[in-house]
């Protein structure tokens, strides 16, 4: 069970929401947050049989009247992706078939997002496939968190709204009360993300210069900023194989800080991502349970999960309400 955050705005604003004509459902991605969601909003979770045929074809059948109704389907793309992905858009066709009135995909984690543009020569455009197939499929909303990019929300020819994860990463890093913070950008890309949470916690950031040479393989190079004699907070969207992120972080323990913790919205942790972590210099890694951790991710002490079912669960409710989402982070 992910740590749950109380942030007294979102408890305040529960109890506003209307969930007559509300359904939600679940792939089997990550139940747990569907569940957490579904007891945020004080609702029970949606009835469907979801099941693989022997040759591994997958199965669905809601079992329960949707007509008229809103739906949320909670599924993150997360490992195995294309299992997950297929499983999401054949939930979304049975609930089409089953004349619901809208369909929301709430997709925690967005898989193929890092493939949203051409790099070199023939590649592959995937994100904009696997966000076309989602509409193709039934999908009259897309509700995603900490998407890899922000103009993959363009990707979706449906309406779309994008969360984060800050206010509860936010809110547990400020309750630490660490003295001469800096927040430390992995790459240059992440520097927007690392003003943010630096303006709210007040320091002042750190950016590591890094080239990558391959999928999956990245060289960092130096350290634009002070860090001596800091407590660093490296922030990211998430953590693949947290090669890296380590290799970060120990170059920012060579510069001289005291101490240096991350914190990522996902938890993707793929190959040696978990021992790596497990062995590295940080002194905390904190994440979300946009994706559901491992059982060996779980047994590493330094690993923490927080949950972010009361960020979606407000999100839901203000969507059904027609009320603003983007409130919520102002």
């Amino acid at each position: 069970m992910a740590i749950e955050m109380r942030l007294p705005e979102l408890e305040l604003e529960r109890s506003k929401h209307n969930m007559s004509k509300v359904k939600i459902f679940s792939g089997r991605a990550n139940p747990e947050l569907a569940e957490e969601i579904s007891a945020y909003l004080g609702t029970s979770m949606g009835r469907a049989e979801v099941k693989n045929f022997s040759d591994g074809e997958i199965y669905v059948q809601v079992q329960e009247s949707v007509r008229g109704d809103d739906v949320f389907v909670i599924q993150p793309t997360c490992t195995p992706v294309n299992e997950n992905l297929m499983e999401l858009l054949v939930i979304i066709d049975a609930l089409k078939r089953a004349s619901a009135n809208n369909i929301t995909a709430v997709i925690p984690y967005f898989g193929y997002a890092r493939q949203d543009r051409k790099t070199v020569g023939r590649e592959a455009i995937s994100a904009k496939l696997a966000a076309d197939l989602i509409a193709t499929a039934g999908a009259t909303r897309v509700l995603a968190m900490d998407l890899h990019t922000g103009q993959l929300q363009g990707f979706f020819n449906t309406l779309s709204d994008h969360l984060y994860a800050t206010p509860v990463l936010y809110q547990y890093i400020l309750e630490k009360n660490l003295p001469d913070m800096v927040v430390v950008s992995p790459d240059a890309g992440g520097v927007e993300r690392a003003r943010v949470y630096a303006k709210k916690l007040q320091c002042p950031i750190a950016i590591i210069d890094k080239r990558r040479s391959a999928h999956n393989e990245a060289q960092v190079y130096h350290i634009i900023g002070e860090v001596k004699d800091k407590n660093c907070i490296l922030i990211d969207d998430m953590i693949d194989t947290a090669g890296t992120l380590c290799a970060g972080a120990q170059m920012v323990m060579d510069q001289g800080a005291k101490s240096v913790s991350a914190l990522a919205a996902h938890p993707v942790f793929s190959g040696p991502a978990v021992q790596r972590l497990a062995d590295s210099c940080m002194t905390e890694v904190v994440v979300t349970n946009s994706i559901p951790l491992s059982e060996e991710a779980k047994a590493v002490d330094k690993i923490t999960q927080l949950s972010v079912a009361s960020i979606l669960g407000e999100a839901i409710g203000r969507i059904h309400d027609d009320r603003s989402v983007s409130e919520m982070f102002q």
